[in-house]
């Protein structure tokens, strides 16, 4: 039996009237005066005091790629992947859950992975296509190698560049977090892609493409199988999502040549957001159909893009409304030039 005492790194609680899951990070617990001595966080970009110039002190790898190939433990690196030293979620036992008046409490159990580049400085604008193809090799299977452990319902992708974007550490890399629960935000983007399904038989990523494509309004680049654009309903200035022309509905089933032209698309639309944006801090993720065996052929998924342009204040804060400052078809023309 589970001794009750025993303090679990993390604990997730829900909100029960928005139904959003929180994640309460009690294994970094801070005092409460702390917030008042560093409100700002630093980002720290020295190569000497970089923890990931140190990979002796943190955790073993769970996957090495080398030149575009997976090698062995203790070799040398070109994209690695490791668990994160102070992770979110925690792989430890079956989540216990809890009801405490009103309140629904579950243990922060999952895998949190840092997926790390090697140069200290260079980041995705500056990557070769096979760099870039590396990196969503090593996306992939990580992904596919959790997807099965058990409580996992969920894989996020994404990547935190710069200080304004939240990343702590500059040198380039990325983050994996499987979760026990499927995210409001993600539940959300389900049921509405279900309902267009429902309604008009068809996807509603895939309509919302094919007008795209045809309007080119707020179209950045396209090759054969993936097309960069600012979605018409842009929540930011700048925003841009990548798809799959084809419906797709599963990231981690793209295939070796999928991953060829997601990596050409992907490396063109952050080099035209950083010749466009002076190199922005900037967030991405990947939205993909979850993996708790349910049946999510309605669902398409894509990269969202998200540059730090700007900041929510309280009409964001206050109503889930965001404000653009700048149309998405006229973000889309300037972006082309670039």
């Amino acid at each position: 039996m589970k001794d009750k005492k025993q303090k679990f790194p993390s604990e997730l609680r829900l909100d029960p009237v928005s139904q959003d899951w929180v994640l309460i990070a009690t294994g970094r617990a801070r005092r409460p005066e702390t917030f008042q001595k560093d409100a700002r966080v630093s980002v720290e970009d020295s190569a000497s005091a970089c923890p990931f110039e140190k990979l002796d002190e943190q955790e073993k790898p769970t996957a090495i790629f080398l030149n575009g190939k997976q090698v062995g433990q203790g070799s040398a690196w070109s994209t690695i992947a490791i668990p994160n030293k102070y992770p979110a979620f925690s792989p430890i036992a079956s989540p216990h859950t809890s009801i405490i008046g009103p309140y629904q409490t579950m243990e922060g159990v999952g895998f949190h992975e840092v997926i790390i580049t090697k140069d200290h400085t260079r980041d995705i604008p500056e990557f070769s296509l096979s760099e870039t193809k590396e990196l969503i090799d090593v996306y992939q299977e990580r992904y596919l190698s959790l997807m099965k452990k058990e409580f996992v319902d969920y894989i996020s992708i994404f990547k935190n560049k710069g200080k304004a974007a939240g990343a702590t550490i500059a040198h380039p890399h990325s983050q994996l977090i499987a979760t026990p629960v499927i995210a409001a935000d993600i539940q959300r983007s389900l049921r509405g892609s279900k309902q267009y399904f429902v309604t008009y038989n068809t996807c509603v990523h895939c309509s919302m493409l094919e007008w795209d494509l045809k309007e080119k309004k707020r179209i950045v680049f396209e090759n054969d199988a993936f097309v960069v654009l600012c979605p018409f309903a842009s929540r930011v200035a700048f925003e841009v999502r990548v798809y799959p022309k084809a419906h797709l509905s599963y990231f981690e089933q793209i295939i070796e040549r999928q991953k060829e032209q997601f990596s050409e698309v992907l490396l063109v639309a952050m080099k035209k957001l950083s010749r466009a944006l002076n190199n922005p801090d900037y967030n991405y993720f990947i939205h993909t159909a979850p993996v708790d065996e349910g049946k999510h052929m309605y669902y398409h998924w894509h990269l969202e893009i998200f540059p730090k342009t700007s900041t929510w204040a309280g009409f964001e804060i206050s109503t889930g409304i965001e404000i653009s400052t700048i149309e998405p078809e006229q973000a889309a023309a300037f972006l082309r030039k670039q």
